[in-house]
């Protein structure tokens, strides 16, 4: 078991994403944090929750493009995923991925608000909530058995989508936002899906 936290905590991408954190928890700090500090820090966890259902949705299930450039793309960042669950190096979002993406969204912050504490903080936000997607996702392909009753929920929400159907459960860390987009379903009345783990296989 000690093996199984070890392979998240250590992952070279996990890793690199915590190191990120910490130090920017440090830089808060010694600012010393504000009110306005934590709403920041909490408009990031909240904007993550969303971006996460709509990039998973909209842009990781996009249908397989022409480009072959694009097709690896999306081959490397989640068809793969699909067609192997369970293979630890498709399994965490690469970090050519996600650390420009977090660099982007907080230089958006800062252009909008002209505070790099607040765009620091924001980013905390963005980031504490990345690792909360991977350690749940980590859970969700991994022999882990989450202890509370809404976590074995997750799990087995997110395992629907790997073996049921890839057009529905598509919150990984927040599948409450499912509810709000419609794609929160009832199991049983839901289809098993052909293309379930070929996401490129299916029809342009």
């Amino acid at each position: 078991m000690k093996k199984v936290y070890r392979d998240f905590f250590f992952f070279p991408d996990v890793l690199i994403m915590f190191f990120v954190l910490f130090s920017i928890c440090g830089v808060l700090i010694w600012q010393r944090v504000t009110f306005i500090t934590v709403i920041t820090f909490i408009m990031g966890l909240i904007f993550f929750s969303f971006s996460e259902y709509l990039t998973h949705r909209f842009l990781f299930h996009l249908k397989p493009p022409k480009n072959q450039m694009m097709l690896n793309f999306l081959k490397r960042i989640h068809y793969d995923h699909h067609k192997d669950p369970h293979d630890l190096h498709l399994l965490f979002l690469p970090i050519w991925y996600s650390l420009p993406n977090f660099i982007i969204l907080c230089s958006l912050f800062y252009v909008i608000f002209q505070n790099a504490e607040y765009a620091l903080a924001f980013g905390g936000g963005l980031i504490s909530m990345l690792l909360m997607y991977e350690w749940k996702h980590y859970v969700a392909h991994r022999p882990i058995k989450p202890r509370t009753k809404f976590g074995r929920w997750v799990k087995k929400v997110h395992v629907l989508h790997h073996f049921k159907n890839e057009n529905y459960w598509y919150g990984v860390s927040t599948p409450f936002v499912d509810v709000l987009f419609g794609t929160l379903k009832n199991e049983k009345e839901v289809e098993t899906s052909k293309t379930v783990k070929e996401l490129e296989k299916r029809g342009s």
